[in-house]
C-alpha cells in the first residue's frame, strides 16, 4: 500500500512539472541586424566618459538648470508616478498568479440555535427539537497543476510584468528626452526673443530717421509707410515669440510637476553655436538589448507564448485535493474535546467533454495573439532602427544647414549695413533698406532654429539609442 501511495505521488510531481506551452525561443527580427548604420556617415561618434552615469544622460549637456529640472521629473512628474503605479500592479499580479502553486487554506467558523420540524420525515424522533450546533474547522483547497496550466500562466504574468518594467523605462527616457526638447526650445525663443527685441529697436530708430527725413522734404511718405509696417511686422513677431515662451514655460513646469500659475525660469538664451555631446551610437546588434520598447515587446511575445500553454491545458481534466479539520459540538463547552473532532480527504475531476468548439476557438484566439505580438515585435526592431538612422541623418545634414545658416547671418547683416548707409546718403530708396532688413532678421530667426534642431536630434539620438536605460527584467 505505501508502495502504491509512493508511485502515486511521484508520478503527480512528475505530471505538475510539465507544461504544455512551446518552448519559447526569442523571435527572430524581420532582418539582421547591419553592421554598421547606414547614415552615421560624416557623424563622428566619440567614446562615452566612464565616469558619467548612464542614466543621467541629460548632464552630458553640462546645463545646470537642465540637471535641476530632469531631476524633478523623476520625483514629481505624475505621469511617471502614474507609470509606476501600473508597474507595481504587474508586479501584485505576478505574485497573485504565483499563490496559485501553493494550497488555499481558510478557517470557518459558526454557530446556531435553531428548531427543527417534529413533522419533518427527516427529523429523528430521539432528538430533541430544539438544539444548538457549533463548528470550527479549516478547509484547504489545491488544484493539481498536472498540465501546466497555473505554471504557464505564472509564466504570462511574469513576462507581463517584465513588459511592464520596459514599459516604465520607455516611459521614464521618453519624458525626460521631452523635458530636455522644450527646455532647449526655451532656449531657443529666449535667443529669437533677443533678436527680435533688438529689432524693434532698430527699427523704431530707422522710422524716426526716416520720419525727420521725410519732414525735411528728403523722402516721399511711402518711405515712412515701409518703416512703420516693417516696425508693426516685427513687434507682432515678437508678441508671438512671448507667447510661445511662455507655453513652453508651461509646459516644463508640467512635466516638472509644477503648478504652471508659480513655475518661471530665467531667460536664457541659447548661444549662437551650443556644443553638442558624444554619443557613441555603437553597433546596431546591440541597439536590441538597448531600447527598453524593444525589450518590451519581445516579452509580450513570451508572455502570448504561454498563453498557449494555457489554452491547451483547458483540454485536459481539472483536479483538486480538498481537506477538512476542525471541531462539531451542539454544545459550546464541548466543542474543542476530543470526541467533536472531525476530518475529511477527498477529491474532484472534471474534464469538459462538448463545448460546441470553445477550446479549439480559444487554443486558436491564444495563437493569432502570438503572431500579432510577433509582428509587434519585428517593427518595434525596424522601428529602433528607423530611430537612429533619422538622428544620425538629421544630425550630418545640420551641420551643414549650420554652417550655411552663419554664413548667411553675416552675409545679410553686411548688406543691411551697407544698405543703410545708402539710403542715409540718399543713394537709394527704402525699399532697399526693407528688403535687407527682411533678409536679416529671417537670417538670424533661421540660425537660431537650426540650433535648437540640433540640440534636439541630439537628444532625439540619445533617446533612439536607449538614454541610459540599462538591460534589466525587474
Amino acid at each position: 500500500m505505501r508502495l502504491r501511495l509512493a508511485i502515486a505521488i511521484c508520478v503527480c510531481g512528475a505530471l505538475a512539472n510539465c507544461t504544455l506551452e512551446p518552448s519559447y525561443t526569442k523571435p527572430p527580427s524581420s532582418a539582421e541586424p547591419p553592421a554598421a548604420y547606414q547614415e552615421l556617415g560624416a557623424w563622428k561618434p566619440a567614446q562615452p566618459a566612464d565616469t558619467e552615469s548612464r542614466g543621467a544622460w541629460w548632464q552630458a549637456y553640462h546645463n545646470a538648470e537642465l540637471d535641476v529640472l530632469e531631476g524633478r521629473v523623476d520625483t514629481a512628474n505624475q505621469d511617471l508616478k502614474a507609470g509606476f503605479a501600473r508597474l507595481q500592479q504587474a508586479r501584485a499580479q505576478t505574485r497573485i498568479v504565483r499563490a496559485s502553486y501553493f494550497p488555499q487554506v481558510t478557517l470557518n467558523s459558526y454557530g446556531t440555535r435553531a428548531r427543527a420540524s417534529l413533522n419533518s420525515p427527516r427529523f429523528p424522533t430521539n432528538l430533541e427539537a430544539v438544539g444548538n450546533d457549533f463548528d470550527v474547522e479549516a478547509d484547504l483547497t489545491y488544484q493539481l497543476d498536472l498540465f501546466g496550466r497555473v505554471r504557464s500562466t505564472a509564466h504570462a504574468a511574469l513576462a507581463s510584468q517584465q513588459a511592464s518594467a520596459a514599459d516604465y523605462a520607455t516611459l521614464n527616457l521618453t519624458l525626460h528626452a521631452e523635458m530636455a526638447t522644450n527646455y532647449f526650445a526655451l532656449q531657443s525663443a529666449d535667443a529669437q526673443q533677443l533678436v527680435l527685441d533688438l529689432t524693434v529697436d532698430a527699427y523704431a530708430k530707422a522710422l524716426r530717421l526716416t520720419k525727420n527725413l521725410f519732414e525735411g522734404g528728403a523722402v516721399a511718405w511711402g518711405d515712412v509707410g515701409r518703416a512703420t509696417a516693417q516696425l508693426e511686422s516685427a513687434r507682432t513677431q515678437a508678441a508671438d515669440m512671448h507667447l510661445q515662451r511662455a507655453q513652453l514655460e508651461h509646459a516644463l513646469a508640467i512635466l516638472a510637476g509644477e503648478n504652471p500659475s508659480n513655475f518661471q525660469l530665467a531667460a536664457d538664451p541659447l548661444g549662437p553655436d551650443p556644443a553638442l555631446p558624444a554619443v557613441d551610437a555603437g553597433l546596431p546588434s546591440a541597439l536590441l538589448e538597448r531600447r527598453p520598447d524593444v525589450a518590451a515587446a519581445e516579452r509580450r511575445v513570451a508572455a502570448a507564448n504561454a498563453q498557449i500553454g494555457v489554452a491547451r491545458a483547458a483540454y485536459f481534466p481539472v483536479f483538486n485535493l480538498m481537506g477538512a479539520a476542525g471541531y462539531n459540538s451542539v454544545q459550546a463547552s464541548t466543542l474543542f474535546s476530543a470526541p467533536s473532532r472531525l476530518w475529511s480527504l477527498g477529491a474532484t475531476g472534471a474534464l469538459t467533454i462538448f463545448d460546441a468548439g470553445a477550446h479549439r476557438a480559444q487554443s486558436a484566439q491564444a495563437h493569432a495573439a502570438y503572431d500579432e505580438q510577433v509582428a509587434d515585435y519585428r517593427k518595434a526592431v525596424l522601428t529602433a532602427f528607423g530611430d537612429v538612422e533619422d538622428s544620425l541623418v538629421a544630425l550630418n545634414q545640420l551641420v551643414q544647414e549650420n554652417n550655411s545658416a552663419a554664413a548667411a547671418v553675416k552675409s545679410t547683416v553686411r548688406a543691411l549695413q551697407q544698405a543703410q548707409n545708402r539710403y542715409a546718403a540718399g543713394a537709394t530708396t527704402y525699399l532697399e533698406v526693407v528688403i535687407a532688413q527682411n533678409l536679416a532678421l529671417t537670417a538670424q530667426l533661421t540660425a537660431a532654429s537650426v540650433q535648437l534642431r540640433r540640440l534636439s536630434t541630439s537628444v532625439s539620438l540619445i533617446k533612439a539609442l536607449g538614454g541610459g536605460w540599462q538591460n534589466s527584467r525587474p
